[in-house]
């Protein structure tokens, strides 16, 4: 950890020296009074108030006050720092996936969870995890790998919080940023990792992440990351970890290559699929809207200005999708993009916005299709058609999610239609069309 800028006042003799460093939790900037040390753990303000705190909590749940948590998840061994997390979180009884998961990873058997967004699959190896890690161990001991920067930071806002109640620091791993503040992290001596595959390869290989002390592996969304096409980074990856080490595999789907890696690299895992409506298919209604490329731009403002709901829009390409998102801005929508161009900093401002209500129309390019995990989606377009049938899958997925009813439209110019007959062919399902301008001189009249 390097010392930074020494900014003592030569007019202010009663300043004290500040230094700047990375913080040893969240690898963020951290300003302190002193040279730092190597080695020695610095703390920004937020992460030191937060770990005075949670201190102070484990103390007095030390001294007794832990019988006030044996009503959250009653039926689960756990830690009484454990409980006092899940309590501040507001919930008292495990989700099915997590009663049944949280045992046999306790156990220490690799794990096959089949789960659904929003049924907590998250907290189910989370919880493990942070009771299994040891905080006097300064080395890596748990690796979270997630097909999306999205999800990866999801995924970080439980962990920390559980983590910093044990004294256990949490890094998180992503493209988009110097590799330099995450090396620095690595070398400080995290013992959780949360990130996207290649940017975990990327530190195996350069020899900044050596998981040779790995005690549990999880591979969330299994089944989107080997549709992306992360399957040679992840195999890399689990080579790169002992073979005593734990696995634990969540997908929503066990697709044959899922089960495939799950048969190569697990040992007699445990299969967990606890919902009983996971197969159920979403509530949504498919619209396919045969259109004129003239036509679209109105005819997409047309379908936004019919809707109240928060809208999904998809383009093919980073610059058709930022283009889109101006014209839509120009008119009067309150829209915006996020692309691959966008840097981590705008990419978490704009989705932070659109998920909290304050951004209604969200034009995305494939990236925003996969570990999106936004609660009361109401419409998803296809404003230019998908280049796979997975694509129009995940697209579509994004709506008509836990029991809401959503709505899938897609734009259909003339060269699209032998794409679209494979993305039917695939689905197993064929969907009436409409010519745009017949379907509104009909609502017209």
């Amino acid at each position: 950890m390097q010392a930074a800028t020494f900014r003592t006042s030569q007019h202010d003799k009663s300043r004290t020296d500040t230094h700047k460093a990375d913080c040893t939790s969240c690898g963020g900037p951290a300003i302190v009074p002193f040279v730092p040390i190597p080695g020695k753990e610095i703390y920004c303000s937020d992460c030191f108030t937060s770990r005075k705190h949670d201190g102070l909590l484990s103390k007095r749940l030390l001294k007794g006050e832990e019988e006030a948590y044996t009503n959250v998840f009653p039926s689960i061994n756990l830690m009484p720092t454990t409980r006092a997390s899940i309590a501040k979180m507001g919930i008292s009884d495990p989700t099915p996936i997590q009663e049944a998961t949280i045992p046999f990873l306790q156990d220490g058997h690799d794990v096959i969870g089949q789960a659904r967004t929003g049924s907590g699959k998250t907290l189910a190896f989370t919880i493990p995890i942070i009771e299994k890690a040891d905080p006097n161990v300064r080395a890596v001991q748990a690796i979270i790998l997630a097909p999306t920067r999205e999800l990866a930071i999801q995924i970080a806002n439980v962990v920390k919080p559980m983590a910093n109640r044990r004294s256990l620091n949490v890094g998180l791993l992503y493209g988009g940023h110097s590799l330099l503040p995450e090396k620095k992290l690595l070398y400080s001596g995290v013992q959780i990792i949360i990130g996207t595959p290649g940017r975990m390869l990327d530190h195996i290989r350069q020899g900044n992440l050596v998981p040779n002390k790995l005690k549990i592996l999880v591979v969330d969304e299994a089944d989107e990351m080997f549709d992306m096409g992360m399957a040679q980074d992840v195999e890399k990856i689990i080579s790169a970890t002992p073979d005593d080490r734990q696995t634990v595999l969540f997908s929503a789907t066990v697709p044959t290559w899922v089960a495939k890696t799950a048969k190569k690299h697990l040992n007699n895992p445990k299969t967990v699929a606890v919902d009983a409506d996971i197969h159920t298919s979403p509530d949504i209604e498919h619209v396919i809207y045969e259109i004129n490329k003239s036509d679209k731009l109105q005819a997409l403002k047309t379908l936004i200005s019919e809707q109240s709901g928060p809208t999904l829009v998809f383009g093919r390409t980073k610059h058709g999708v930022k283009k889109l998102a101006d014209q839509l801005a120009d008119g009067g929508y309150q829209a915006e993009a996020i692309q691959g161009n966008l840097s981590q900093n705008a990419r978490e401002r704009v989705m932070n916005k659109f998920r909290s209500g304050k951004l209604p129309i969200l034009v995305a390019t494939n990236v925003a299709a996969r570990g999106l995990d936004i609660k009361g989606i109401d419409q998803v377009i296809n404003f230019d058609i998908p280049d796979s049938p997975q694509l129009f899958t995940h697209r579509t997925g994004r709506t008509g999610r836990m029991g809401r009813h959503g709505q899938s439209v897609t734009f259909l110019m003339p060269d699209d239609m032998k794409q679209w007959k494979i993305i039917e062919r695939f689905i197993g399902q064929r969907f009436p069309r409409k010519r745009w301008m017949q379907e509104r001189r009909s609502n017209i009249n």
